[in-house]
């Protein structure tokens, strides 16, 4: 799944539990995927920083390891 597919998915995620009301197994169920939406989507974002970073050291240009402290 791309990243912007991830984040809309938890997006909506997020909106239902906020909009409906729910049963306690229905919050869970909603609480469960939203955490799995949140998984894929850090995995994702260190596939692309793994990118950026391979990119980066192509170019010749070091990364500022200050910079990924931040992160």
């Amino acid at each position: 799944m791309e990243l912007e597919e991830i984040m809309s998915k938890l997006e909506e995620t997020v909106k239902k539990m906020e909009q409906e009301k729910l049963s306690l197994e229905e919050s869970f169920r909603c609480f469960s995927e939203g955490m799995q939406y949140v998984k894929e989507g850090n995995e994702a974002m260190d596939q692309v920083e793994k990118k950026i970073q391979i990119l980066m050291s192509s170019t010749g240009e070091p990364l500022d390891e200050e910079d990924e402290e931040d992160e």
